[in-house]
């Protein structure tokens, strides 16, 4: 016997890069993807809630999250201010029907909101039903030196936060072990980007499978517990040499996805290990 677990798998619209927000609703309703994690960026589309609504509604394909825009190459989208951009992003996910908000640790430089990170994040947590789903990130390095980017911490653990989104790619660059990490979440790991890497200093996004990341086994402890939220597939498609052979990788991360998305009904291993469980859970809990 094999149980499914409830979580949706999603197609975010940056896997579909260089193309449209609008290629990735196609592309998602053609593959068969449970809904879209919307980038929000520089593709105008991303940014206009209407827009993204007749999207969803003429592709029948619904929005599971909405990525803030947190890149460097969103600094000035949705406003300078950090804390707009989050506004923006929660008010967006309440009318679009999104269950999730992610969002990166702010950058150094970013001092005063990085100082306030932290409780604002609680803060706008309690106003909404919504996820903020606080990213893993990991150390830039250039040949053999590293700086640290983001504060409070790249690595989101060392903080209390009550949800967290787990990025698979991003252990790999950071060269942490993703299970460890997800055991630390613990009942906190509300959201995953699936994707894979070797640990290069490059964000490789490859696909699941392709990759040194524990992707299988991570799915598979999902399966095996409790886990409530959404599984993106966030890989880089860059290179596909054209519509076709970028279709095939989403297909194979798809499949490779809800393949492993399953476990025994006996569970594997100890539950105590499974990430997800309330056992396994890093942390204090605020009231």
């Amino acid at each position: 016997m094999v149980r499914i677990p409830d979580a949706k798998v999603a197609l975010s619209t940056a896997s579909v890069y260089p193309e449209s927000t609008a290629t990735a609703f196609e592309i998602a309703a053609r593959l068969g993807y449970d809904g879209v994690e919307v980038m929000v960026w520089t593709d105008p589309v991303s940014q206009d809630i209407e827009a993204l609504r007749r999207l969803s509604d003429h592709h029948g394909v619904p929005i599971l999250a909405v990525h803030a825009p947190c890149l460097l190459i969103t600094q000035r989208v949705w406003s300078t201010d950090p804390w707009v951009k989050l506004q923006r992003a929660r008010a967006a996910a309440e009318k679009l029907g999104a269950s999730t908000v992610v969002v990166h640790p702010p950058f150094r430089w970013q001092r005063q909101y990085a100082r306030d990170f932290v409780e604002g994040i609680w803060r706008m947590a309690d106003e909404t039903d919504v996820r903020f789903a606080v990213e893993n990130m990991y150390p830039w390095r250039y040949r053999d030196r590293e700086m640290l980017a983001y504060a409070p911490d790249w690595d989101v653990t060392k903080d209390d936060y009550r949800h967290f989104t787990l990025d698979l790619s991003h252990t790999a660059t950071a060269r942490n072990d993703a299970l460890e990490m997800a055991g630390r979440m613990g009942d906190r790991l509300g959201h995953v980007h699936l994707a894979d890497g070797n640990g290069s200093a490059k964000d490789e996004h490859l696909v699941p499978g392709r990759g040194s990341q524990p992707c299988a086994a991570l799915l598979e402890g999902l399966a095996g517990s409790a886990f409530d939220g959404h599984v993106v597939i966030e890989v880089n498609t860059r290179r596909a040499m054209s519509a076709a052979e970028r279709e095939a990788d989403l297909a194979e991360a798809l499949a490779f996805t809800r393949l492993h998305l399953a476990s025994s009904a006996t569970g594997t291993g100890s539950p105590s290990a499974a990430p997800g469980t309330p056992s396994s859970s890093a942390g204090a809990r605020r009231p």
